[in-house]
C-alpha cells in the first residue's frame, strides 16, 4: 500500500499553460466574507510553501522546465478576483 501525501506537500489546484508558455501554478481561496483579509490573504507565507514544495516536484518530471508563476484566485462572497504572479518561489 502506498503513503499518501505528508502534511507538508501541499496541492495545486489548477496548472496551466498560459499562451506565452509559461506553467501557472494557481491557488482557489473561497470566503464567504472579506473579513480577516479576505481570501487572498488567507494565503499565508506557510500555504505558499507548501505550494512551492508541490510545484517543485511536479516540475521533476520535466527535463526543461517552462518559466513559471504562482496565481491565486480570491473568491469573497460574489466577488473574484485573479491575482497574477502573487507571490515568487524564491
Amino acid at each position: 500500500m502506498a503513503a499518501g501525501p505528508s502534511r507538508r506537500a501541499g496541492e495545486v489546484d489548477l496548472i496551466l499553460l498560459d499562451r506565452d508558455g509559461t506553467l501557472v501554478f494557481v491557488e482557489v481561496r473561497a470566503r464567504a466574507h472579506a473579513s480577516h483579509g479576505g481570501a487572498a490573504a488567507s494565503v499565508t507565507p506557510a500555504k505558499q510553501a507548501r505550494l512551492i514544495y508541490a510545484a517543485r516536484h511536479y516540475l521533476l518530471r520535466h527535463a526543461s522546465p517552462p518559466p513559471c508563476r504562482f496565481d491565486v484566485v480570491a473568491i469573497d462572497g460574489a466577488k473574484l478576483n485573479w491575482l497574477q504572479g502573487a507571490f515568487d518561489a524564491e
